[in-house]
């Protein structure tokens, strides 16, 4: 039999290690709320356009990893991602919490799914995937260190059968139409050579820009084959609009983008560019999400 001071003994240790764990589990759930509350607020803050309490929320070293694009890091470059998202025209995001696990005090984990929706020269367009966020706490604030991003929504299975007939166009007899989709500038033309660049299957076209035209930043979801007809165009690539990032393509050069990678460019003197690709094309103001 246990002498009574050693039952005295292990009765104090065990209240004192309930009073301890009910302590770190309340203080868990405390952090979880504010979390919770933090990503609430950062969805209401890109629906509000408000950039400056976007990149407030960030850790000064934050990295963001979207689907099929470069990484990002640093408060710069998180604000440039986000002066180009809200511009994106009819921009509705909403992301869900599936858990969200503190995992130190100064550190916790969230990962949850999230659905996006935007308007396009083709419709309404949407995306769906899963996200994790990292979070850390600074100065007794959660900051997020971490955004990863990853889209769940297929690219196209199959695409429609080639059609069996030649078809030609006469460069001189080409029709024109004007090229304004929404959050690009006015002046340009387009005409399409072959195929519905709006509908499933391989389109050529060729958009006619005026001197100084300026394609701003934006990504497609399938891949983009540009070949320069006359005068020039510089092209950049990247999150942001970095001049170091362009160069100039003259009559005959050829570019490849890949899909979904951020890209912008500019006419200097009227340019000609012919583009084909897989439909539809679709004209994605800023990155993707």
């Amino acid at each position: 039999m246990r002498p009574l001071s050693t039952l005295r003994s292990i009765a104090v240790f065990t209240a004192m290690a309930i009073a301890a764990l009910s302590q770190t589990a309340a203080s868990q759930t405390k952090d979880q709320r504010a979390i919770r509350e933090a990503g609430d607020m950062w969805q209401r803050d890109i629906a509000a356009d408000n950039v400056d309490a976007i990149v407030a929320l960030h850790t000064s070293d934050a990295v963001l990893m979207f689907s099929n694009a470069p990484l990002v890091k640093g408060s710069q470059a998180v604000r440039a991602i986000y002066d180009e998202m809200v511009k994106v025209p009819g921009l509705l995001l909403h992301w869900i919490p599936t858990k969200i696990d503190v995992t130190s005090p100064t550190t916790a984990t969230e990962y949850g799914t999230y659905t996006e929706s935007y308007d396009s020269p083709g419709g309404k367009l949407r995306d769906a995937g899963n996200y994790v966020v990292l979070w850390k706490k600074i100065d007794g604030k959660w900051r997020v260190a971490l955004d990863a991003p990853s889209t769940t929504t297929p690219l196209p299975a199959t695409l429609p059968a080639e059609q069996s007939g030649m078809v030609t166009r006469a460069g001189s007899a080409l029709t024109w139409s004007d090229f304004a989709p929404p959050g690009f500038p006015p002046g340009g033309k387009i005409s399409v050579l072959h195929g519905d660049p709006f509908s499933p299957g391989q389109f050529v076209l060729r958009l006619k820009l005026p001197d100084g035209y300026q394609i701003p930043l934006h990504w497609h979801p399938t891949g983009e084959y540009v070949t320069v007809i006359s005068g020039v165009f510089v092209f950049g690539m990247g999150n942001s609009l970095d001049s170091s990032t362009s160069r100039a393509f003259n009559p005959g050069d050829f570019v490849y983008i890949p899909l979904r990678q951020p890209h912008f460019a500019q006419a200097r003197g009227e340019a000609v560019v012919q583009i084909t690709g897989n439909g539809p094309f679709q004209l994605n103001l800023g990155v993707p999400k």
